[in-house]
């Protein structure tokens, strides 16, 4: 991987980028899976014990074997892309100006484990919307980071770098490409950023608009009984659902928020140990296996692997767990927001929502999971127009 020639900003330098993988780093993976020591499963399991072992040597052998990633590197490749440094961070981020002249500035934000790759569908339909049956006016200029510590990004290399750090980084990422106005949109952990990013710059964000959405945005602890009465049905459901991911499919947060180190030695050392890992969340833990291409899947694992991020990324929950400004009651932002609740797995519901985030749009659709601009992109580009062209015509 390398850097080319640098662009000068009034702020800070900016280095164009480009992806290059040696051929020495795809033989070691290869000889890598090809080696892979196999544990034992209980028969009839499913996922009950976690990712089934015939899951894993199946997907193991279509990345060894069938997996172009020099074809998804060459498509990667053609997305202008960057790095630059903020607060000391290496942050990589794709930039894609709309030919609309008109278009508003919009920095997506991915979440953990995802990647800019998340967003590959709606790169062309958010900035070129004529193109794609859409209207000029629902142009968009992207900036799609790596979180610091992600993938492209790179490992940070040093403690604290938390969500609202993250925040304040991208804050200073847009200015320093001169908007002056932007909206923001996140999911997952870019859905704890985005937030936030919306609190610290309200004069300068237009919009905040999030998908799976969670702290901020659900009950904290136990859930009175008159509060319960008054839920919606779908809004127990999501409770509910909520409970059961606490009880049963907490593991991976609680490791990452406690002991991240140890568990990196796995993850950095074995693809298969890694594709384990992060298979559960982008495979629903078995709920709704496939919804996500494999080739998709592959291309986002690839970009940890070959970057040694599992570490770093994983740190973040830690960070997370241990800042005390996360846990914080939040003052009520003025900031607009809007929040897009996909059927699989989201969990947010309006009430909580609305303690702390000025909530102008809620839309709730019965399709999409967790990773809903991959696997749901028509309803993610609609929801993101609508927002965003309510909050610039209020």
């Amino acid at each position: 991987m390398k850097t080319s020639d640098t662009l000068n900003s009034s702020l800070g330098e900016i280095h164009p980028y480009q992806i290059e993988t040696s051929q020495a780093e795809l033989d070691d993976l290869n000889l890598r899976l090809s080696l892979t020591r196999w544990p034992d499963e209980i028969p009839g399991t499913g996922w009950n014990y976690g990712v089934p072992l015939l899951f894993v040597k199946e997907m193991a052998d279509y990345w060894r074997t069938a997996f172009d990633w020099r074809k998804q590197e060459a498509r990667l490749n053609e997305i202008p892309q960057f790095t630059t440094t903020l607060d000391g961070a290496n942050v990589h981020f794709f930039h894609i100006q709309s030919p609309e002249p008109n278009a508003m500035p919009l920095l997506l934000i991915h979440g953990w484990p995802g990647s800019p790759v998340e967003f590959l569908d709606l790169i062309g339909p958010l900035t070129d919307p004529t193109s794609y049956g859409g209207d000029a006016a629902d142009a968009f200029h992207l900036v799609i980071p790596s979180i610091p510590g992600f993938g492209l990004s790179g490992p940070t290399t040093e403690a604290g770098w938390t969500s609202g750090r993250a925040s304040k980084a991208f804050v200073e990422l847009m200015n320093r490409l001169g908007y002056e106005r932007y909206g923001v949109q996140g999911g997952d952990m870019g859905a704890m950023i985005a937030p936030e990013i919306g609190r610290i710059a309200a004069n300068q964000v237009s919009g905040v608009h999030v998908n799976a959405a969670t702290m901020g945005f659900i009950p904290m602890g136990q859930v009175e009984e008159d509060v319960l009465s008054s839920l919606t049905e779908a809004e127990k459901a999501r409770l509910a659902r909520l409970g059961q991911f606490m009880s049963q499919r907490f593991g991976f947060n609680m490791i990452q928020s406690t002991r991240p180190q140890t568990l990196a030695y796995g993850l950095h050392d074995s693809p298969v140990g890694l594709l384990a890992w992060t298979s559960e969340l982008f495979y629903g833990f078995g709920d709704h296996v496939g919804a996500v291409d494999r080739d998709r899947f592959l291309t986002n694992l690839m970009l940890y692997w070959l970057t040694g991020t599992a570490n770093s990324s994983a740190r973040m929950y830690y960070e997370g767990a241990h800042d005390p400004a996360a846990w914080a009651p939040k003052a009520p932002s003025p900031t607009p927001v809007g929040v897009a609740v996909f059927e699989q797995s989201d969990v947010a519901i309006r009430r909580y929502a609305e303690q702390s985030n000025n909530i102008v749009h809620w839309s709730e659709f019965n399709r999409g999971s967790h990773f809903a601009a991959i696997d749901a992109p028509d309803l993610m580009i609609s929801d993101i127009r609508t927002f965003f062209r309510n909050v610039v015509s209020n």
